[in-house]
């Protein structure tokens, strides 16, 4: 069986009390880390930092009903991005991405359900953070390597926020990881949205990018990545042919970072019942201390989950490396009445962690 379960993030329950209060007892000794849940406006991944740009309409990319990109009817010029330049390193139009503000006022929730006795002791707090890409992609064309820097800092002086008031031992921090397969993977010409703004050596770029944000996270402070493939409407941007890109920049990153990456997380498609998805999987470099978790559990599909765990098995067993699960991604777009099957089959498939 698996050892333990991870949560993306996202949760598909009202609130962050719903969460502390349900999640634990549905998943018995096996979270290590466990996430507010993302409710609300965070339901739907990064589209509420869209507000961080609410000062600049027309730096936003427009999207027609059926969510595809409408071209810009003209770029930036030279001067339109010297005035935006010194409008954002303002000190006054400084960006602020507010995700320190949920952060904090949910770790209150969780301090206060921990001391209810409703987490178990030792179980942290996880805050998940998109990367910047994910959010400057919703930029329009010409203008993101501008915005990019900015909004970077923005982030880390969110994330620099939360470091200084959560204590370390109580306190994980998740990198969420999907635009970037979308450009690694060539689908810009399916979806614009994807279309990197910088390169030609775009992996190297994005590694760069991975290296400098993991980095960012205190030594004493656990780090994880959660390398996606996306979730648009219940699908990925594109089916992978195996697990080869993703074992390829986990591989990148942790040889790249200064510090420990306490856990990486990978997805499983659903019909990847086949040995030859999880074959790169013998080359991904799992060092002791870090976890490994296989986005492989599908709503109301048990049997299928003991397969697909058995392909990874029969993978990692060779390499000494035990590994937890989880869905692909977070779940903040999953219907509800899905909830309940998810949590029962990932207690299922996998044992608790040693009290």
């Amino acid at each position: 069986m698996a050892l333990g379960v991870h949560l993306n993030g996202s949760i598909p329950l009202p609130s962050s009390e719903d969460v502390f209060s349900r999640i634990p007892a549905a998943l018995p000794g096996r979270l290590k880390r466990l996430p507010d849940g993302e409710p609300e406006i965070r339901q739907l991944f990064v589209f509420f930092q869209l507000a961080v740009f609410n000062a600049y309409p027309e730096i936003q990319k427009q999207y027609d009903a059926e969510t595809n990109v409408i071209p810009p009817k003209s770029l930036p010029t030279k001067a339109d991005l010297e005035a935006l330049t010194k409008t954002l390193a303002g000190a006054d139009k400084q960006l602020a991405t507010t995700y320190d503000d949920h952060a904090l006022s949910s770790y209150q929730k969780f301090v206060k359900a921990r001391a209810e006795g409703k987490i178990p002791p030792g179980v942290k707090f996880q805050v998940s953070l998109a990367t910047p890409l994910n959010v400057v992609t919703m930029i329009s064309e010409g203008y993101q390597s501008t915005v990019e820097p900015f909004y970077e800092a923005a982030l880390i002086r969110a994330l620099d926020n939360i470091q200084d008031t959560i204590p370390a031992a109580d306190l994980a921090i998740q990198w969420d990881v999907p635009s970037e397969f979308a450009m690694l993977e060539g689908e810009a010409a399916q979806w614009p949205h994807f279309t990197p703004w910088f390169g030609p050596d775009v992996k190297g770029e994005i590694i760069e990018r991975l290296v400098r944000l993991v980095d960012s996270v205190r030594e004493d402070v656990e780090c994880g990545l959660h390398l996606c493939y996306g979730d648009h409407r219940h699908e990925h941007f594109i089916q992978p042919k195996d697990a080869g890109l993703l074992v390829e920049v986990a591989n990148a990153v942790r040889k790249g970072v200064k510090r420990t990456i306490n856990w990486i997380h990978l997805p499983v498609p659903k019909d990847r019942l086949d040995v030859a998805y999880y074959e790169p999987l013998k080359h991904l470099d799992v060092p002791a201390g870090t976890d490994l978790h296989l986005g492989l559990v599908h709503y109301d599909d048990l049997e299928g989950t003991r397969k697909r765990t058995a392909c990874a098995k029969n993978v990692l067993d060779a390499k000494n490396v035990r590994f937890g699960v989880a869905t692909e991604c977070g779940m903040g777009r999953t219907p509800p009445e899905q909830l309940e099957s998810i949590l029962e089959i990932s207690k299922a498939v996998s044992e608790p962690y040693a009290s």
